[in-house]
């Protein structure tokens, strides 16, 4: 017979079964749970390791590093370099090792996310998949241009037969008529700068930022001779009604640029006080500019007409290339996006270039008086003490131009270029020095071929002791020579090249004949120590150098 319970026992029998069932319930959701986890870490795992695989076979097996995230890509792009992550400054700060280990071609496959690729410091492979034309089987990615696009579509973003049609329009830009007005706004502006500065009546200035120096003058330079405005080294901030100066607009665009284009749209529109001064400047510049476009085009028709126009024949970038797109017609012209667009990358990725190199190019002849020496003895024998160097002095001041070469292959602003192959195809890669022939290395659909710009210049397949600041390797080269790379290279090289070098000569020439250069060593500091130390790596957009102090010393003038 069977014992009944008392109630209030029997209440807590069937509340202990049932705690007791829960909690099994609760070990068996916990149980599957960790079997989930555990499947799902074995399908990731094996996912990446298919990854890995796939990517060094679409690589052919080419030696190189295994990292978790492509290097240029997020997130990888976003952390340090480190032992385990190239990262953004991988090329700079590896580049003494790195091609030493595993030849001219490495490939970097990532586990976790991002494509394959092989990067190259080899111009044969780097002129075989940065040609462009129908027939070619790379193409820049649009990954690659999306910081380029923040203005509109230009020369240097486009790709294919967009490329040839803002070629087309640029190239008439460019001109010996322009590349004059460049030389004669750059003594202009050297003489505002001593006399804004206060250097007239000084002996010795110390200047602890170069940079505050020539990015000033590559943006007045930019904005004289690329867009023809009447910009001053001493202009205020605001205009008289209180507004943001155009001059100012464009300071700031200039320098906010990677915010404008890595940062989304509702952070760039929060009600912080950098933040609104940007947007304010980007809209007040655009709206500038669609005005000017606008402006442009009707004085270019009433020139055509036989009117007086307001523009009397500019010579200035931005004109001749409304001018240009104006006599073209058709599948040819440039819209009005695609001709600010173009100004706009000649302003973001020409004044940095410039400014950078020759912040550079001032710290190594600081630091190496004999080169210094040399170059002013170059200027004296072709301008002289006292006359005012002209454009036509350009061609015979060729070791002015080599130190600034020199800066620029040490630091190539365009440090990488990109190119993705559309199909199947091959490359043709050299064998290491010393071995005659080549090796055919085929390339998947999908595949990137990135061309590392610093591991080129400091080759010694091209360079002998390619560390070494050594601007006579440029003696006698031309401008348009192709034995300089670093402003690229084929027909996408620098469109701008010589609009840059002319303003270096120039601002070089007058600045090195009235004032001594010199790097200011620590106590005990070596010339290599100092070098390591202040000359380094900084990139933004481009490729430039960190921040480079100097003293700048009156030359005593013969009597």
């Amino acid at each position: 017979m069977a014992v009944k319970l008392p109630p209030i026992l029997s209440r807590l029998t069937s509340y202990t079964h049932a705690h007791l069932r829960i909690a099994f319930l609760g070990q068996e959701i916990q149980i599957n749970l960790m079997s989930v986890f555990v499947t799902l870490l074995a399908v990731f795992v094996v996912s990446r390791v298919m990854k890995l695989m796939k990517g060094i076979r679409d690589t052919n097996y080419i030696p190189g590093l295994r990292v978790p995230f492509q290097p240029l890509a997020f997130p990888g792009a976003l952390i340090p370099t480190t032992w385990w992550n190239p990262g953004m400054y991988f090329m700079w700060k590896w580049r003494s090792w790195m091609y030493k280990r595993y030849g001219e071609n490495v490939s970097i496959v990532p586990f976790i996310s991002g494509v394959p690729g092989i990067f190259t410091s080899n111009l044969d492979v780097a002129r075989q998949v940065s040609a462009g034309g129908h027939k070619s089987a790379f193409v820049k990615p649009q990954t690659a241009s999306r910081a380029l696009l923040l203005w509109g579509m230009n020369l240097v973003a486009a790709d294919g037969e967009q490329w040839r049609k803002h070629r087309r329009i640029m190239g008439p830009a460019f001109s010996n008529k322009l590349y004059q007005q460049v030389w004669i706004e750059t003594a202009e502006t050297y003489r505002e700068m001593i006399s804004a500065e206060r250097w007239a009546d000084k002996k010795v200035v110390d200047i602890p930022v170069i940079q505050t120096l020539t990015f000033k003058l590559a943006l007045l330079i930019i904005g004289r001779c690329g867009f023809g405005f009447s910009f001053d080294w001493s202009a205020p901030p605001t205009a008289p009604d209180g507004s943001m100066s155009v001059q100012e607009a464009l300071r700031v665009v200039a320098d906010s640029y990677m915010i404008s284009t890595m940062t989304p749209k509702w952070v760039q529109n929060l009600p912080f006080k950098k933040l609104q001064t940007i947007k304010t400047a980007h809209d007040q510049l655009m709206a500038f500019m669609q005005e000017q476009v606008i402006e442009r085009k009707a004085d270019i028709r009433s020139r055509s007409s036989g009117k007086t126009a307001k523009t009397g024949g500019a010579s200035d970038a931005f004109t001749m290339l409304v001018e240009a797109n104006e006599e073209e017609s058709g599948k040819f012209q440039l819209d009005d996006e695609e001709l600010i667009g173009n100004v706009f990358i000649m302003l973001f990725a020409g004044h940095e270039t410039t400014a950078h190199t020759l912040a550079a190019t001032l710290g190594f002849l600081g630091l190496y008086q004999d080169i210094q020496d040399e170059v002013v003895q170059q200027i004296i024998d072709v301008v002289g003490w006292d006359r005012e160097p002209t454009y036509e002095d350009y061609g015979k001041l060729d070791k002015v131009l080599a130190v600034f070469y020199e800066a620029l292959r040490m630091f190539p602003a365009g440090y990488i270029l990109i190119r993705e192959a559309t199909e199947d195809t091959v490359i043709t890669v050299p064998n290491p020095p010393g071995q005659e022939g080549s090796t055919t290395i085929p390339i998947p659909k999908g595949v990137q071929v990135m061309v590392d710009m610093v591991g080129v210049q400091y080759n010694p397949r091209y360079f002998d002791e390619p560390e070494k600041y050594k601007p006579s390797r440029w003696y006698g080269v031309t401008n348009e020579s192709e034995a300089f790379s670093a402003f690229s290279i084929g027909p996408r090289a620098c469109i701008g090249r010589k609009f840059a070098t002319t303003e270096a000569v120039c601002f070089l020439t007058l600045l090195l004949r009235d004032w001594g250069v010199k790097s200011v060593l620590r106590d005990g500091e070596t010339k290599e120590q100092w070098r390591n130390r202040v000359l380094d790596a900084n990139i933004v957009l481009t490729l430039g150098v960190t921040d480079v102090p100097a003293t700048f010393t009156r030359r005593e003038r013969p009597t």
